[in-house]
């Protein structure tokens, strides 16, 4: 099942990792170079990572979401910082996982997702029904459709580099 979802963002951060540790190691954890975010919890720290996506394939995942968006009549979410987060993910999950693994769900065994290759971006939902779980592509009736299917390099890295 897919479940829906008004806020592509909150999903778009499950590419993430998260890691807890004691209030002790916070000091540690701060001084990390890849640390995106810090939450405090009580008495623990939740810190959000995330690998960097390579250049090359930022733009690879840029450009096919542009032409993929032209081909299909969708368009970009009118917040573009939607748009920004969900490419970053997926070329990061192109970097690491050798194929644009949709960024916005939760999996046990990537690996295996990719392989069977049912939430490979565009998703079999969204090539059949589209339905993009990410708000990546949205048909012009949705409520948070914007009127571009473009978006430059230059947005990607601005909206993306405080993550």
């Amino acid at each position: 099942s897919n479940p829906s979802c008004s806020c592509a963002y909150t999903h778009a951060r499950t590419m993430t990792t998260m890691f807890t540790t004691s209030t002790a190691s916070r000091a540690a954890i701060m001084r990390a170079s890849n640390t995106t975010r810090i939450a405090r919890r009580s008495s623990t720290t939740s810190v959000v990572t995330r690998a960097a996506a390579s250049e090359k394939n930022l733009e690879v995942m840029r450009k096919f979401s542009e032409q993929y968006a032209r081909g299909s009549g969708t368009y970009f979410c009118m917040d573009k910082s939607v748009t920004a987060v969900v490419i970053q993910g997926l070329a990061e999950h192109k970097d690491t996982l050798g194929a644009p693994l949709c960024p916005c769900r939760h999996y046990d065994d990537k690996e295996a997702e990719v392989a069977n290759g049912f939430w490979n971006c565009p998703c079999v939902p969204m090539r059949e029904r589209k339905e993009c779980h990410c708000m990546l592509f949205l048909t012009e009736d949705n409520d948070f459709a914007g009127e571009e299917q473009t978006i430059t390099t230059e947005e990607l890295i601005e909206l993306t580099e405080d993550m």
